[in-house]
């Protein structure tokens, strides 16, 4: 009976030591978006005046985007839309343990009126949407 018993030990603790792993599997860090904004520039890698409402004078919009946590080193993308038509696609790069970046774009004659900004993953995966309009 004592080597029965013995097996039966030795197999619960193998299962005892693979249930920490399992669990540590589930919970994986995912890349998460904490904030993204439209801005009108980056000052000291922070955002500066968020708006929705960009003044053609203004020459630019700035997409702001902050990870935390980035797991691996990894690429997402910022898909500037104006009037739902492709105009940008920016790829960008982020790393652990977390992670700002941003594009731009400078205005065009023609630019005027309703933008979005989609961020995506490496996949395809919209992560969050940003829409904004350039006034006169």
């Amino acid at each position: 009976m004592k080597p029965t018993l013995l097996i039966g030990l030795c197999a619960a603790l193998i299962l005892a030591a693979a249930a920490p792993c399992r669990a540590q599997t589930e919970n994986e860090e995912k890349l998460t978006l904490v904030h993204a904004v439209m801005c009108e520039a980056i000052q000291d890698a922070q955002p500066v005046n968020e708006t929705v409402i960009f003044s053609f004078e203004k020459e630019k919009a700035v997409c702001f985007t902050f990870f935390n946590p980035v797991p691996e080193k990894t690429h997402i993308y910022h898909l500037w839309y104006r009037r739902d038509r492709l105009n940008a696609k920016i790829k960008l790069r982020v790393n652990p343990p977390r992670w700002s970046t941003f594009s731009r774009i400078q205005f065009r004659d023609g630019d005027k009126g309703p933008w979005r900004v989609e961020i995506t993953d490496e996949e395809g995966n919209i992560l969050k949407t940003l829409r904004f309009s350039i006034t006169e």
